[in-house]
């Protein structure tokens, strides 16, 4: 079985989660590449590091990506803005002893007649070994995992563009969340700093770790992450305001919102669920 990765505050998580069991063998710095290609070409460095008291024999590998507007990160066969026919990297494959980092060189040379805009790719570092796990049930799992680091890479002059859409409340998850689009040609990563009122009174504030979001797309972002922040919400039926801005790239640029929230009384919420079965 091959675990899924959990893209939450970072890009990529490191560590896997199967069946309530956590291990983490390798770490790789930077979980995320971004590069301005000069003259059609564009090279980036990954370092993997083994934190374990074991030899790490890896495969290195690429594959395209996106984020879905709820679900977050996915793998999908190819995407308009593929880098992987562009791209090179070695090794392909690796033996990293404990506690030593090896690196990945990564080399994009993109074709002269190829449009502006950003092209991206997953680069995945796999262990050529199954771990093996076993639950508090004393139910044994073979698994491999896998950790990623993205690579973008920019062609002209292309930028992020963000704006809040809107603001929404599950009454079930006592979720927090603020739908941004992203109507630019590059994509970014904003961390939010929010603020929700009602009649005037601040009822919690926080800042929401960076969340990626492509090039033209939207991304459904939940605010009130950790659990305290979940505890601590209970939103009655009524309007509240939501404020805050949000956060990108090496010159901090900033974006302010102010929206609306409107919690529905409970009749509201089962009449409208029913009406979607």
């Amino acid at each position: 079985m091959r675990s899924a990765l959990n893209f939450t505050s970072l890009l990529l998580s490191t560590v896997l989660i199967s069946g309530g069991v956590s291990q983490a063998q390798v770490k790789l710095s930077p979980l995320r590449v971004e590069i301005q290609s000069v003259r059609g070409q564009a090279k980036g460095v990954i370092n993997i590091t083994n934190t374990s008291d074991e030899t790490f024999r890896a495969r290195v590998y690429a594959e395209s990506f996106t984020y879905d507007k709820e679900k977050g990160f996915q793998t999908i066969p190819s995407n308009p803005n593929d880098l992987r026919p562009y791209l090179q990297f070695s090794p392909r494959e690796m033996v990293v002893p404990p506690g030593t980092t090896r690196k990945v060189r990564m080399n994009a040379v993109l074709a002269p007649n190829l449009p502006d805009g950003e092209y991206r790719a997953m680069i995945f570092t796999e262990p050529l070994k199954q771990t093996t796990v076993t639950d508090g049930k004393g139910i044994t799992t073979k698994i491999i995992t896998r950790v990623g680091s993205a690579f973008f890479v920019k062609k002209g002059d292309v930028r992020p563009s963000l704006a809040a859409q809107s603001a929404s409340w599950n009454t079930t998850t006592k979720q927090l969340k603020l739908l941004v689009r992203n109507s630019g040609k590059a994509s970014t990563y904003p961390s939010i700093k929010w603020r929700l009122k009602q009649g005037g009174t601040v009822i919690k504030a926080g800042e929401s770790a960076s969340t990626g979001i492509l090039l033209e797309s939207d991304r459904n972002i939940t605010l009130n992450t950790s659990r305290q922040d979940k505890d601590a919400l209970a939103l009655s039926p009524g309007i509240y305001e939501l404020s805050g801005e949000m956060i990108w790239g090496e010159d901090k640029k900033k974006q302010p919102f102010k929206l609306n929230l409107t919690v529905p009384p409970k009749n509201v919420i089962r009449s409208l669920q029913r009406n979607r079965r």
